[in-house]
């Protein structure tokens, strides 16, 4: 009955939920038919529903061939990542494999056995993952090895190096998303469903990366710090304590938040190339593919923004927002109406006194210039009394059933997967 309670708070929620569960997930992330694939290619969707939480679905609902490629490049990267992540793999060897792991797509036999990672089955069966590869597009081939090298090259810079300078973390994020980003764009224009400049403008793709990766870096503080892991960069955490494992004791919280909005403010200089780069795009499949992920980026540092919970638990958006983001980011006038929600909602949590007040009404500024509500999403929150009753009526009917959403569904809808 918690949920319940959850949701009466939130009627839209609940009624999307419902319109989610009831067909309307179809919109954004359409059936594909899987009966008609070869044998690798039907593992390859296996292994990509087992180790995407956030991507597969998005994937699978892409135009054509494009499909295919994508599939196979999330695959390729989550390979190289997974070795990466290995701490059982001495530096001796990881470095190495790290550096040259792109020739390995076109070794037919090459495979590794030795991972003690969740997503190991994944280098435990590359040469179906490799064989795939080879039978893309060259056009697609190459774009793949050509990020994949260079993925691979700077992960194994970062493997012994702290990031310091907000410089360095603008790097390890162009490693390890913005190349994401550029790759995928790259795909975007060989398929000739988006234009070429799509491709081309590595600065636009880069960003659309950078604003992901920060956004999960902010969030999973806790995380990391439980984990051993340091993502946020020295040159901004050494201004509010001695270590960055300090901004979690109690007695820390008021500068542990300072140094968390400021951060926030770092990622929220990404969103204008982010609309930009939507502003770009043709094909639907493509914009919910792109669009998806970065609304719900807006809306988690919305939750993570002057909230102290970032420091003693999780902050996630709800199930029932984030399905209505997916549901509604199907154009840019939504898209820009949703971003300037969420930049308001930020703007009004400003604290007066907070060392970066000024630099995040600046940033919220120009994000409002390029965002301001002229749609009908503007106002999509706006519901009368009696269609608050009536959707309050169905989730006293429904709670139960909805709490049963299937399994792809409820993990796509955690964003936690970037």
């Amino acid at each position: 009955m918690e949920l319940l309670r959850k949701w009466l708070g939130h009627p839209e929620d609940i009624y999307n939920l419902l319109r989610f569960k009831m067909g309307g997930y179809r919109v954004v992330m359409p059936r594909m038919d899987t009966d008609s694939l070869g044998c690798g290619l039907r593992t390859c969707y296996r292994y990509l529903n087992q180790t995407s939480r956030s991507f597969a679905a998005v994937i699978q609902a892409l135009d054509g061939e494009l499909r295919h490629a994508v599939c196979i490049f999330y695959l390729v990267l989550r390979a190289l990542d997974t070795v990466e992540d290995d701490m059982s793999i001495p530096l001796d060897v990881k470095v190495p494999m790290l550096q040259e792991f792109h020739s390995h797509l076109y070794q037919p036999d090459w495979k590794f056995t030795e991972s003690k990672e969740k997503d190991r089955q994944v280098l435990e069966d590359f040469p179906t993952i490799s064989m795939e590869f080879r039978n893309l597009s060259k056009v697609y081939q190459d774009v793949i090895s050509d990020v994949c090298h260079k993925m691979g090259v700077g992960m194994a810079e970062f493997l012994e190096k702290t990031v310091d300078s907000q410089l360095e973390w603008d790097r390890y994020c162009h490693y390890v998303a913005g190349l994401v980003g550029i790759g995928l764009s790259r795909l975007f224009s060989a398929s000739e469903l988006e234009d070429s400049i799509v491709g081309q403008d590595t600065d636009l793709a880069n960003s659309m990366g950078l604003f992901l990766q920060k956004t999960n870096i902010i969030r999973d503080y806790l995380e990391d710090q439980l984990e051993g892991r340091e993502f946020w960069p020295r040159e901004v955490w050494s201004r509010y304590a001695k270590k960055l494992s300090d901004l979690a004791k109690p007695e820390n919280i008021d500068v542990a938040v300072q140094c968390l909005n400021e951060l926030i403010t770092n990622a929220l200089h990404h969103v204008p190339d982010v609309l930009t780069y939507l502003s770009r795009l043709k094909n639907q499949s493509v914009f919910n593919f792109c669009a998806i992920p970065q609304v719900m980026a807006i809306a988690t540092l919305a939750a993570c923004y002057n909230n102290q919970q970032v420091f003693r638990g999780v902050v996630k958006i709800r199930k029932g927002q984030a399905v209505t983001l997916m549901m509604d980011a199907t154009n840019i006038q939504a898209v820009k109406a949703i971003m300037y929600q969420y930049v308001e909602e930020i703007y009004q949590k400003i604290p007066s006194t907070d060392p970066s007040s000024n630099k995040t009404q600046q940033v919220v500024a120009s994000i409002r210039a390029m965002s301001l509500p002229g749609s009908p999403m503007a106002s999509r929150h706006h519901y009368s009394p009696i269609y608050l009753s009536c959707a309050m009526l169905l989730a006293a009917l429904s709670w139960q059933y909805l709490s049963t959403l299937s399994k792809a569904t409820e993990e796509y809808v955690q964003a936690g997967d970037n």
